[in-house]
């Protein structure tokens, strides 16, 4: 299976396994420059070449020595899961893409057909009961995790601990995983623990949110999403992401962590 999802700095001053709607855009710009002096020109998942990724064919055996004989220090971030499958609610149901089409084709369709789901119009304001809509969506997004109905779970909305599970599976160790409510603090501890061959001033490191601005804003709190049973279903399919990155379930309007990472638990509990 080796190491999906993961990036290497062309200079193997640091390995990153991505987690989809978790700062990944801004942290994989920093490795980027961190070796080029300058921010790719684009989107970065977009990068063909400056960054290792599993998915180019020429960087795998670059990658897959460097992590199981761990040359490098290695990293990923994660997020609440309560703001996470909200933003990914937003971004790829609501949203027009890059490309100026609906996320997935055909699936946003699915979901107004089969779950009610409304995602308003760019044209109209994207008018629409947000919180109806984004519920009626959980029940989607669970169905995809528990039994991969209609279809197979997006990589935006499964578990973080399952993105995070695969480095560790198949020989990997982190040295950090970061929270993205901190991210600044635990960018700073990744930059403080690596040799670089650009510097880099994190303080002057804008923020890469690809996502942003080609969907609707969110009208209410974070809490107001989430009902009882709202609630319950986000636990059902997160977790053990509340329990291993230490996130308040009992408070959906709480995004900060409540505790601190224990590596050799996610080790043990997702290497098993």
């Amino acid at each position: 299976m080796g190491f999906p999802g993961t990036w290497m700095t062309e200079s193997e001053s640091v390995v990153y396994r991505v987690v989809p709607k978790c700062a990944c855009s801004t942290i994989g710009q920093i490795m980027f420059y961190s070796d080029h002096g300058e921010f790719f020109d684009g989107d970065i998942h977009d990068a063909q070449d400056g960054l290792h990724k599993w998915s180019l064919e020429h960087s795998q055996p670059k990658i897959e020595s460097n992590v199981k004989a761990h040359n490098s220090y290695a990293f990923t971030c994660v997020r609440n899961p309560y703001t996470r499958i909200l933003s990914s609610f937003f971004d790829k149901i609501c949203g027009i893409q890059r490309n100026g089409r609906r996320y997935r084709g055909n699936m946003v369709p699915l979901l107004i057909q089969r779950y009610g789901i409304e995602v308003g119009d760019p044209e109209t304001g994207f008018e629409f009961d947000q919180v109806q809509s984004f519920r009626r969506f959980l029940l989607f997004a669970r169905d995809t995790i528990r039994w991969r109905r209609p279809m197979e779970p997006d990589i935006h909305w499964s578990a973080m601990s399952g993105h995070v599970s695969t480095f560790i599976v198949n020989g990997g160790r982190y040295d950090k995983i970061i929270h993205t409510e901190a991210f600044n603090d635990g960018m700073q501890q990744v930059m403080d623990a690596i040799e670089t061959p650009q510097a880099v001033d994190l303080g002057d490191i804008p923020r890469f949110n690809e996502s942003e601005g080609h969907g609707p804003k969110r009208a209410h709190p974070v809490e107001d999403y989430f009902d009882d049973l709202s609630m319950h279903l986000v636990y059902e399919i997160y977790k053990r992401d509340f329990d291993l990155f230490k996130y308040d379930f009992d408070n959906p309007g709480n995004k900060m962590p409540i505790g601190e990472i224990d590596l050799d638990e996610v080790h043990a509990k997702l290497g098993e």
